[in-house]
């Protein structure tokens, strides 16, 4: 059996999941804890916890409840004074403290939603994510970030996790006794690159025997990734993970007119598929789902993964 370990957070990664669970793999997801907004970062702030979000989505994506049931607690949300807190990320703080430790909690979680698969996070310490911005602005917190109070027009220097942060054993593990790595897809600097700052992530990747395979964003992001083409994405995974990537994955379909100015109103732009750097593999294929909005397509990703050679 195939051992996949998806490096990520966020829909993108939800995405994935949902589509290489339909195969006969043995699948680990490695998920970011640097998430500080929403629901996510209220519950981190008032009671100490790790973020349960991205967590929550990925045991969601892997959960093969018949019933159904835990699954639409996990997402369901209250209406009016409690709208603020997502049902399963309370039932995951609750579980921490009920517990007294975050991974047991997140494995109690995944019992309940009967996964497939495990879903661990990069690290169990308490960062930040910070980024310096090209006029030397420092800005504190993955929320700021990702929905910039600052000058959007501004590239992003650097990002940099505020303390140093060191990788849960766990997710070491899932990466050393992989066939293949998957990072990607998802917003580059809040949801990807945070897992690849957290001290022996990248060592991992440099000397485990898979192979380490990126895929490429659909659609840029206003405020962190203005006027990227797919090369520019590359260049900047290959930097941070120390030149790790062995194969990319690009999508070659266009939006239509209409999704371009509907995301255009957004200042979010279609990622041209072009390849720079020292790559062995890239694969180019249609992977979008014809829907409202232009996003990976599950099953044409998964299908596309599960083809490359390891």
């Amino acid at each position: 059996m195939k051992k996949i370990t998806v490096i990520g957070g966020g829909t993108g990664t939800y995405n994935l999941l949902l589509g290489l669970k339909q195969y006969d793999v043995s699948l680990s997801a490695v998920v970011t804890a640097a998430d500080s907004g929403g629901s996510s970062g209220r519950l981190r702030d008032e009671f100490g916890v790790l973020p349960p979000g991205d967590l929550r989505r990925c045991l969601v994506a892997l959960s093969e409840n018949r019933g159904d049931i835990w699954r639409q607690i996990f997402e369901y949300r209250f209406e009016g004074e409690n709208e603020k807190n997502n049902m399963g990320n309370l039932i995951i703080t609750a579980l921490t403290k009920i517990t007294g430790d975050f991974p047991t909690a997140i494995e109690a979680a995944a019992e309940l939603l009967e996964v497939k698969g495990q879903v661990v996070p990069a690290t169990l310490d308490n960062v930040h994510l910070c980024a310096e911005l090209e006029n030397h602005q420092l800005v504190y917190g993955e929320t700021n970030i990702d929905i910039p109070k600052h000058n959007p027009e501004l590239k992003i220097k650097r990002v940099f996790l505020e303390p140093k942060a060191f990788a849960y054993k766990k997710a070491i593990s899932a990466i050393m006794n992989s066939d293949l790595v998957v990072i990607g897809p998802g917003d580059l600097y809040t949801s990807i690159i945070p897992n690849l700052l957290v001290e022996g992530v990248v060592a991992a990747l440099k000397v485990t025997e898979a192979k380490v395979v990126y895929v490429c964003n659909v659609m840029t992001k206003y405020g962190e990734t203005n006027n990227f083409s797919a090369s520019d994405f590359i260049k900047e995974i290959q930097r941070y993970s120390n030149q790790a990537i062995d194969h990319v994955i690009l999508n070659t379909k266009r939006p239509s007119e209409e999704s371009s100015q509907s995301y255009g109103q957004e200042n979010s732009f279609f990622v041209k598929p072009d390849v720079s750097g020292d790559l062995k593999h890239v694969t180019k294929a249609d992977l979008i789902n014809d829907s409202i909005l232009f996003r990976h397509d599950s099953k044409k990703l998964a299908k596309i993964i599960m083809e490359i050679k390891i």
